[in-house]
């Protein structure tokens, strides 16, 4: 009796120890684990993962999509369930661990709505769709034209991808922007394409019918998003001038705007803050991949390279909910993840067609997100740019970052706009007394 009452004080002592130190009792299996996200058609979107320990007692999970490295900090171990919280796009796990699995759903919250889907996972297994396959027969790398859809909804896209042996990297660029990293193989006449960032999961399948051809194609997005597409390689293949897309109607030259930044401190291009700047106005959202990307690039190396030139951001945030409170905590989120350092302003217009352009009225047209609207010395806008190319597009995510830095520099060179002088007539009848 004496000997069992010792081994409950031990435990209860070693329960109390881990809660202390934040050491989970039923920590992960550290190493790669395949994790599966089920479509409503049935359908498998497969990624990896990577379960590591800490020197501070914790777990971190790594998600792999080509060369991208997602990390997750926030894990919480209660019994034999563990919950995994995102940190971007306002998304979360709640899983089942048992024999050495685990099991549950994804959960992302839209605005007034939740969407799931079921996902199991499993450690140890370091392929993606494949255990194994045989030599490919066909290589698809190089640049393709890759149409989504059909009649009115058909998109033309301009695809980019990489194999090396049977492992292939890639993605589709749009007017909006891309599909970031997608990671995959080719097996047979086969391909396969899966992505999964946290708030975005895809799968894309076609198949091969030479070097040349991709017939049959299907791409699923999320729980139950489904579109056909085919594709042939061009080397030629281009999207529109990202610079064309967006315009302010032919009588305005100005933006004007009055949102509340995430403190609720109105903020306006008139502040003084602003005055004789080159202002950079990103149109965003916390739910857009795309979006991702361009902040990470303004918040880091851009705001750190121009900000002392005389350069300011603004965000002009569009969040699913019109609620200022459940869009400052998403915004929040957003700032911390980034280390933002310049204004995120809540609109309090959502993303919907035809929002946008409420808000600000003197755009002519609006394609998507992002959208980045470059403001001059004078206050006057110098040009509109749809879309951005993320890292995941490789020499075109390169391309830009010059092209847009070479535009930036012209624009800081430019002198500002003189102070206006007193008429000397308002100076005389001063003077005189009248």
């Amino acid at each position: 009796m004496k000997y069992k009452a010792l081994l409950f004080l031990l435990f209860v002592l070693l329960v109390k120890t881990a809660s202390a130190q934040n050491i989970p009792l039923n920590p992960l299996t550290t190493g790669i684990w395949r994790g599966v996200l089920k479509t409503s058609s049935g359908h498998n979107i497969p990624f990896n993962f990577e379960v590591s320990d800490t020197t501070k007692h914790q777990q971190v999970i790594t998600i792999f999509n080509g060369s991208e490295r997602f990390k997750v900090t926030d894990i919480v171990y209660e019994g034999d369930s563990v919950f995994v919280h995102m940190p971007l796009y306002d998304s979360e796990f709640r899983l089942k661990f048992s024999h050495n699995r685990l099991t549950g759903r994804w959960k992302k919250h839209l605005g007034g709505q939740d969407a799931y889907m079921d996902f199991i996972a499993s450690p140890g297994v370091l392929w993606r769709f494949f255990r194994a396959t045989q030599d490919p027969i066909f290589d698809v790398t190089g640049r393709w034209t890759a149409i989504f859809g059909d009649g009115t909804s058909k998109d033309t896209t301009v695809g980019v991808f990489n194999q090396t042996d049977v492992k292939l990297t890639g993605t589709f660029l749009t007017t909006t922007g891309d599909y970031r990293y997608l990671e995959g193989i080719v097996k047979d006449d086969s391909l396969y394409f899966s992505c999964f960032d946290g708030g975005h999961a895809y799968l894309f399948t076609a198949k091969l019918k030479d070097n040349h051809t991709l017939t049959g194609g299907k791409f699923y997005s999320g729980y139950s998003g489904v579109s056909d597409w085919t594709a042939f390689k061009n080397d030629s293949a281009k999207l529109p001038d990202a610079y064309s897309l967006t315009y302010l109607k032919p009588d305005s030259t100005k933006l004007n705007f009055s949102f509340p930044d995430i403190n609720g401190i109105k903020v306006s291009l008139s502040d003084k803050r602003f005055k004789n700047k080159v202002v950079i106005v990103q149109l965003l959202g916390s739910w857009c991949p795309n979006c991702m990307d361009e902040t990470n690039y303004f918040a880091s190396r851009y705001y750190n390279k121009y900000h002392s030139k005389g350069v300011e951001v603004i965000g002009l945030a569009y969040e699913r909910s019109r609620d200022f409170t459940e869009a400052q905590r998403t915004l929040t989120q957003l700032k911390k993840h980034f280390n933002i350092p310049y204004p995120l302003l809540i609109t309090g217009f959502t993303p919907a067609k035809g929002d946008p352009q409420k808000s600000l009225p003197m755009l002519a047209d609006f394609m998507g997100f992002p959208t980045t609207i470059i403001i001059d010395r004078k206050g006057e806008v110098r040009k509109i740019h749809t879309g951005f190319s993320g890292p995941g597009t490789g020499s075109y995510y390169t391309d830009f970052i010059d092209e847009f830095e070479r535009m930036t520099d012209a624009l800081v060179a430019e002198k500002p706009p003189k102070k206006s002088k007193k008429p000397v007539e308002d100076k005389e009848k001063k003077d005189s007394g009248n």
